[in-house]
């Protein structure tokens, strides 16, 4: 693992434990081993990291997403929020970002807009068949975001299978 990938790493676990404000880059160099100098030389400011974090994080969920046949989406994608809580308990990183938006600098605030969107758009094909497709879209994904904030609230990724076994693609 190259430098840049253990800050990566490190600022993602400390993001997904804490929040934004919940890191400095002290955190990351202490934990990482580098100095602090090293953490700012791959990302000048605490802002570039975390935009790039959260630009990653959607590469990699998005690209999970895709490989799902547009009929199972939507369970294919609660499949995917189930799966991160129960390997350690955290809500989405992206999910997390967009709850403290309104503190956020604003590369970071879009990186995480650009996710919700971004998902809305992959699962509103599933709806393909409904008047209100958009609708249904961002109804699931709030459905899914809002049970992963349960679930971590209550340290109990159980709490997530329970507020998610309804969920529905269609009337």
């Amino acid at each position: 693992m190259t430098s840049e990938e253990k800050v990566l790493a490190t600022a993602e676990m400390h993001v997904r434990t804490g929040g934004y404000k919940g890191f400095s880059f002290r955190h990351i160099a202490r934990d990482t081993g580098l100095p602090s100098a090293g953490v700012h030389h791959h990302f000048p400011t605490k802002a570039d990291l975390v935009a790039r974090l959260a630009d990653e994080y959607t590469s990699r969920f998005l690209d999970a997403v895709d490989a799902c046949p547009i009929e199972d989406r939507v369970e294919c994608l609660r499949d995917l929020f189930a799966e991160s809580l129960s390997q350690d308990g955290k809500m989405c990183l992206c999910g997390l970002l967009a709850a403290e938006s309104g503190g956020l600098p604003k590369n970071v605030a879009e990186a995480a807009r650009a996710f919700l969107q971004q998902l809305a758009d992959r699962l509103q094909p599933a709806f393909a068949d409904s008047d209100n497709s958009r609708c249904k879209a961002l109804g699931v994904l709030s459905q899914l975001e809002g049970a992963a904030m349960l679930a971590t609230a209550f340290a109990d990724p159980g709490v997530f299978l329970s507020a998610t076994r309804n969920l529905v693609r269609t009337d």
